[in-house]
This record gives C-alpha cells, structure tokens and sequence, in this order.
C-alpha cells in the first residue's frame, strides 16, 4: 500500500473551504476547486514509496501487472482506468460534454498529426480517452444534466418572453424563433438541437437575450421555478453568455448527500454549486458549450452531443449484506463504495477488482492486507495494487480524536 499525496486544481469557480472542511486540512486561503486522485498524467498523484516519492502513473507504468492485475491490465494497458476526483463548486462550471472512446481516439490523433501543442487554449482532445463519470453527492449539490422535454422547454421559453413583454419591451426575434423550434413536429432530438444551435450561434443577438431575459425575470412578481431561476443566478456569474439560455433546455438536478447521477458520452451537463465525489474513466478531455471563457469549438461540441431528451441518469445505491455502499454506473473502469465503521465494530472488506484508491473522510481506519497494513485518518489517500487483495477495514482510535467518531472511507475500483 503507498500513501498519497495528491493535487489541487485552483479553478477560479471553486470553493475556498469545502474540501478543506471534509478532509480537515487547513484552507490554502484561495478557491480549492478540484483535488485530482489518481494516475493521469497531467496531475498524477505521488505516492510514498520505500524509494522515495514516485508519481502513480510511473508506479503502474515500472510495474503494470503487479499494480493492476493481469485482467485489468489486460482490458486497458498499463495504466490506471479510472480518476476520481473532490469537486467543490462555488460557482457554475462550464456546460460541457464529452466524446465517446471512438470519437476521442481519433480526434486525439488527428490533433497529434496537426501539430497542435497539447496545451494550447484551442485544442480540444489531451488524451485519447473517454470520459464517462459519476458525481456522488457529499452536501447537497445542483446541476444540470441532460435534455428536458421540448414540451416543457418550450413552456419555459414562454414564460421567458411573458416576462420580457411584462416589461413593455417586445420580444427579441431569437427567442420566437427558439419557441418556434421546440414546437415543431420533427422528431424530438432534432427539435431540440434546432433550438440549441439556434442560442449557440446567436452571437451578439443571444448576449442581448440572456441579459434581457434575466433582467425581466429578476424584476418579475412571480414565483420562478427553479429553471427560470437558474437564468437569473447564471446570468449574474456569466453575463450575456449563451449558456444561461441554453439550460432551459436541460434537465435542473438536486441532489442529497448519497445521491448520484452518471454522465455518459454526449451527455451535455454543468455542474452549479455543492460538495461532490466525481469519478470518471483517465481522461480530460472536455467539450465546452458555455458558461466559459475557455474556447468552444461548436462543429465539433455539435457533433459530439446526444440531443436526445431523457431522463436524469441516477446510480441507485447498492447496499450489501456487509454494510458496503455500492454505486455501479454502466461503465466498466470504475465502482465507488463507501465503508463506515465505528470503533469495536468488526472489520469489513474492501470489494476490489485489481487497483483500489482508498480517501479517508471520518475518523481512522486500520487497512490489512496480506502484504502490511497501514493506518489512514482523516484527509488521507491510499494507493493499493492489485497484488494486495484482500483488504480488511478494522476501526482504528486515534488519539487525536477523543470522541471516537465512526470512520468513513470511499474507495474507487474497476467494475466487476
């Protein structure tokens, strides 16, 4: 087993204090937006090892088979399939979306064969991966995710523009022409990509509506449903930006702590505000659709989008006759559990399918393998190789801790 020491990204939309409040770490005093857990490359964790201090992802790649297991290694090469990731949101991320394992494959070379640095602004594929994930909520979190009804878009498109004429202004030709869109009998997904394009591609004509539109409903009398809302608390944090308007047409998610949603492949989405555990297939690659400063590429977010409406994509919990807490999304490089155990209570194990990414968030734990054992209190990290299986979660008392509070771990898998 290798402690980690792990990465924050200090993305300007984050927290300053979510993540140091769940993990008892002091505020490093600016926005603590991501702590990245894992082995990809572009912010791997480091891991302790009788050696010295290595990065994870050169740990897996010096010994592929004893950190991964013959099958794991066998489904994905040496590398480690799965980040996860603490996501603390102050503020909304960018609408985004990401490709299928195909699309990302060639697209990453066809970039590769371009020249384009991978670090220029304007590239859109890092890595030749896709980027299936999960969110578990930690406090309750809002988002957006999916494609609503047209039926009820168009419903909040008029209530948009009851809002705007309210005022005595008339309304702006682009938004009857995204109402037109979505009461068309076409076939749904091509409804909806009509009126999405539509506000993608308005340029100075949507950054007048955006802010038209949020002026009148801030000013209105009525109650906004949380949809209409949405456009009033985004068009404060991005002023005129194309994104406000297009969440009308997205599915608004509010989640509990223990509530999870998938995001596959064209799953257009944003995340708004709240503490969660993000985990994902190894990959960064991310198509923005608004609610940025950051380059979008609308050929291709075009291409790369399911504009099929449907239904927000929970992960029901799995509880096992152990006490384990399972979330098993339709993806095949990760499950997430999470053990809680309190002192005097019998040992629990771990389920692990190779590699095992272990985060403490209460109390502390004893882990036991064949191989050693190694405590983890709050705030810590564990990297366990397939090679150590099983791993027993015993109560451990920390001195520190004078109430002996119930441990809780999460642990991050490939999928059985």
């Amino acid at each position: 087993m290798y402690a980690l020491t792990n990465v924050t990204r200090d993305y300007p939309w984050g927290s300053t204090t979510a993540i140091a409040g769940l993990l008892g770490t002091d505020p490093s005093g600016g926005p603590e937006a991501e702590l990245w857990m894992g082995a990809h490359p572009d912010s791997p964790s480091v891991a302790a090892t009788p050696e010295g201090p290595i990065a994870l992802d050169q740990l897996i790649a010096d010994h592929p088979r004893a950190t991964l297991g013959e099958e794991v290694h066998a489904a994905f090469g040496a590398k480690l399939p799965f980040l996860a990731k603490l996501l603390a949101a102050d503020k909304a991320l960018s609408l985004q979306v990401h490709p299928t394992l195909e699309r990302a494959r060639v697209r990453f070379a066809d970039e590769e064969a371009a020249g384009i640095p991978r670090d220029a602004a304007h590239r859109n594929y890092k890595d030749e991966n896709h980027k299936p994930e999960m969110i578990l909520a930690l406090t309750n979190f809002e988002a957006l995710c999916g494609f609503r009804p047209c039926a009820e878009a168009a419903e909040l498109f008029r209530a948009v523009g009851a809002a705007i004429a309210a005022t005595g202004t008339e309304v702006p030709a682009l938004l009857r022409q995204v109402e037109m869109s979505l009461n068309s009998r076409m076939a749904e997904p091509m409804v909806v990509r009509r009126a999405f394009e539509t506000l993608i591609n308005g340029g100075s004509a949507t950054t007048e509506l955006v802010d038209l539109a949020a002026s009148a409903l801030a000013s209105s009398s009525i109650e906004l449903a949380a949809a209409l809302g949405t456009v009033v608390d985004l068009a404060r944090q991005y002023p005129g930006d194309q994104g406000v308007l297009i969440s009308l047409l997205l599915n608004r998610v509010s989640l509990v702590p223990g509530e999870a949603i998938y995001l596959p492949a064209g799953n257009i989405h944003a995340y708004l505000s709240g503490l969660g555990l993000e985990v994902m297939a190894s990959s960064d690659n991310v198509l923005r659709g608004g609610l940025t400063g950051k380059h979008i590429d609308v050929p291709e977010l075009l291409a790369t989008v399911d504009f099929a409406p449907g239904a927000v994509p929970v992960v029901p919990t799995r509880v096992t006759e152990l006490g384990q807490h399972i979330w098993e999304p339709p993806f095949t490089e990760f499950v997430l559990q999470r053990v809680e155990i309190a002192v005097g209570a019998e040992p629990m194990p771990l389920i692990q399918n190779g590699p095992l990414l272990v985060l403490a968030v209460s109390g502390s734990v004893l882990l036991d393998s064949p191989r050693g054992d190694m405590v983890l209190s709050r705030g810590g990290a564990v990297f366990v190789p397939a090679a150590e299986n099983p791993v027993m979660v015993h109560a451990h008392v920390d001195s520190a801790d004078k109430s002996h509070t119930p441990a809780v771990v999460f642990a991050v898998t490939v999928a059985g």
